[in-house]
């Protein structure tokens, strides 16, 4: 039995869900998102609230239930306040830069890396080491981070490279004599 699914999802003031068609669309300040639901459960908006409730007892219905009420509630919450992930920089000469539609960023290697910016994502840097990158949808923001991260991985040795601000990255010890 899912413990995500059996909660609704509260619609904030300002947020209008409606679903036809099988397409669940949630509209905010932000932007819509829009969702194709599954056939494997039955969702219903409600009195501010939308439920999701499997069709059956079957294992299908019952992995869709708990994510189904997951992608709808990250919708809602994405039209009404948006999602943010930040990045620092870290090494000498590490730096980067917003130039048009592109991320423009010196990692270390013999040449600048030029990010197209995907449309639906708005890219910051507020600084030369740090990058902010703010959307609607959470799984846009995250792979768009990933993306970035993954120029230049931190190294455990110097911590030189991309990592989250929230992010620890272990460090090793040197070689010895």
């Amino acid at each position: 039995m899912s413990r995500v699914g059996k909660y609704p999802v509260e619609i904030p003031q300002g947020v209008q869900v409606a679903i036809a068609a099988g397409i669940l669309t949630a509209t905010g300040k932000l932007g819509e998102l829009r969702l194709p639901l599954s056939e494997h459960v039955e969702t219903t908006v409600e009195g501010g609230r939308v439920s999701v409730v499997p069709r059956s007892k079957a294992a299908p219905s019952r992995m869709m239930w708990g994510t189904t009420r997951a992608l709808v509630a990250a919708m809602v919450k994405g039209v009404s306040a948006g999602y943010s992930k930040t990045l620092e920089i870290t090494g000498t000469g590490y730096r980067a830069s917003v130039q048009g539609s592109n991320l423009v960023m010196n990692l270390g290697y013999s040449h600048d890396i030029i990010y197209a910016i995907p449309p639906g994502i708005k890219i910051t840097a507020p600084r030369p080491t740090s990058v902010l990158i703010e959307g609607i949808d959470k799984q846009r923001v995250g792979q768009v981070a990933l993306d970035i991260r993954n120029f230049r991985q931190p190294e455990p040795y110097k911590g030189k490279g991309v990592r989250y601000d929230t992010e620890v990255v272990r460090r090793k010890e040197g070689k010895k004599k």
